[in-house]
């Protein structure tokens, strides 16, 4: 039986501030091992084993993210399959009915096993031993979801009360009810229950029965989603979902919509370890804690301290705690978080305090993503400011003009093609071009390694708008960044 993947891939980005933000959310940076948490569930659910057969991803993500799931998923091995833009995120109703009808189209036996893209399962293949047990249940026209054995009594997870207590043999069990997240007293007692589980939100069913099932219990969502998919458009390998039908979708999670409606779930009992990394202290957790309880990453050195996480993701900054107690301190070249380990799910009050002083590191990430590589501003001064440029081998950015500035360029990694007006030439390392201010001009890595260069702006506006685009490889309007 083959099995198409649908991963979830949006993200506030204000639970693991400042880390993860609006515009490069915790799904797509290595906080536990070497993968991206998008790129681990990617490889989670791909390739042929365990009684399993999985077909390239369905990605469910939005504009800004899309060429960042395809340069992930290349750079795994893994081909993109279908990537679905969402004109805006409306929660995850709309996007897996979206995904449903897309794969009913092509194969009205389809079989989609949808998981969010920011989870953390260590044990792969106990999970794919999982995703077999749930086959059994599907094959009955039911609709399989995944409960995660509680370790603890958690108030941040919604549960799954299951109709029976399970045999710990991994069956599916019949659900009785889901449950919102409860309070301390709450969570103990289900705990000590044994027949409730944490709700991951990961799904498996055939095309055919969740659609069913949604004409039964949502059908409102059936029409703005079905006209969003049929007049959606191709871009670059993207399908991008019609705008304007999209917008008259509800905002509603699936569990609303149908799944809490619905009387023929099955819940496939997961006792291997599973977290959502929904905050510091999951990830203090997660990344091994030494026997002091601390855990260091990146340039961070802990000295007498205790239950702590210390993490810098700057090559330029060094990040020391001294007798720190139950401390969480992270560490960025524009900002830095330090709070009570007890308060991991108060930092999302730090972005709405940051948005209400207008500050950019409350959404925008340092290093900011393009489809052809990446530039982060390394100063920023009245009238000028430095950046460093990566392109990617074989890419380009497009070729532009600035109203209000010029540039000079130092190579310092690679070899880049430069075209200034009518002239096109080579710079490789150590040396250096000057853009005039007006003039039409292209940056494009033709080698097989990642070029770098500083760019130095100066002008008297240098902001990312001041842009004239007149051909563009990605398909990007006028006034688009990059």
């Amino acid at each position: 039986m083959l099995i198409t993947p649908v991963l979830l891939c949006g993200g506030s980005g204000t639970r693991l501030w400042p880390l993860s933000r609006k515009s490069y959310p915790k799904q797509f940076v290595p906080l536990v091992g070497d993968e991206t948490l998008f790129q681990a569930s990617a490889l989670r659910l791909s390739g042929v084993g365990s009684g399993l057969e999985f077909a390239s991803p369905m990605v469910v993500t939005n504009t800004d993210f899309r060429f960042i799931v395809a340069e992930q998923l290349v750079a795994i091995g893994i081909d993109p399959g279908t990537i679905l833009i969402e004109p805006e995120g409306r929660n995850t109703a709309p996007a897996i009915l979206a995904a449903a009808l897309h794969a009913f189209s092509a194969d009205q036996d389809a079989v989609l096993l949808v998981a969010p893209s920011d989870h953390v399962v260590p044990d792969a293949d106990a999970f794919r031993a999982a995703v077999v047990r749930g086959l059994d249940a599907l094959k009955q026209g039911k609709l399989v979801t995944f409960g995660i054995t509680p370790t603890h009594a958690e108030t941040a997870y919604g549960y799954l009360e299951l109709a029976e207590t399970p045999d710990n043999s991994g069956a599916p069990v019949p659900l009785k009810q889901f449950v919102e997240k409860p309070d301390a007293q709450r969570a103990a007692e289900m705990l000590a229950a044994g027949n409730f589980k944490w709700n991951a939100g990961i799904f498996l069913f055939r095309a055919s029965d969740i659609l069913a099932a949604y004409r039964t219990h949502a059908p409102e969502l059936l029409a703005p989603v079905e006209a969003a998919l049929a007049t959606a458009t191709p871009d670059l390998g993207f399908l991008r979902l019609d705008p304007e039908p999209w917008a008259q979708a509800d905002d509603i999670s699936i569990d609303y919509a149908v799944m809490e409606k619905s009387s023929n779930l099955s819940v496939v009992p997961f006792d291997a370890a599973w977290s959502d990394l929904g905050g510091w202290d999951a990830v203090w957790r997660e990344t091994g804690p030494d026997e002091n309880g601390v855990v260091t990453s990146g340039d961070a050195t802990a000295i007498e301290c205790q239950n702590s996480l210390l993490r810098s993701d700057s090559d330029q900054l060094e990040l020391v705690g001294i007798g720190l107690e139950n401390i969480i301190a992270v560490a960025m070249n524009d900002a830095v978080l330090v709070a009570d380990a007890s308060r991991a799910q108060d930092v999302k009050k730090a972005v709405v305090a940051l948005k209400e002083k207008g500050a950019p590191q409350a959404t925008t990430f340092p290093k900011d993503h393009r489809p052809w590589g990446w530039f982060e501003s390394l100063v920023v001064g009245n009238r000028f400011q430095v950046k460093r440029i990566m392109v990617h081998p074989g890419a380009s950015l497009s070729l532009q003009s600035h109203f209000h500035r010029s540039e000079h360029w130092i190579v310092v990694e690679g070899t880049a093609r430069v075209t200034i007006d009518d002239d096109v030439k080579l710079v490789t390392e150590n040396q250096s071009v000057y853009i005039p201010l007006g003039a039409v001009h292209r940056m494009e890595n033709p080698g097989k390694v990642p070029m770098v260069l500083i760019e130095v702006q100066t002008g008297a506006y240098v902001g990312e708008d001041d842009i004239v685009r007149y051909e563009d490889k990605y398909a990007r309007g006028q006034g688009a960044k990059g």
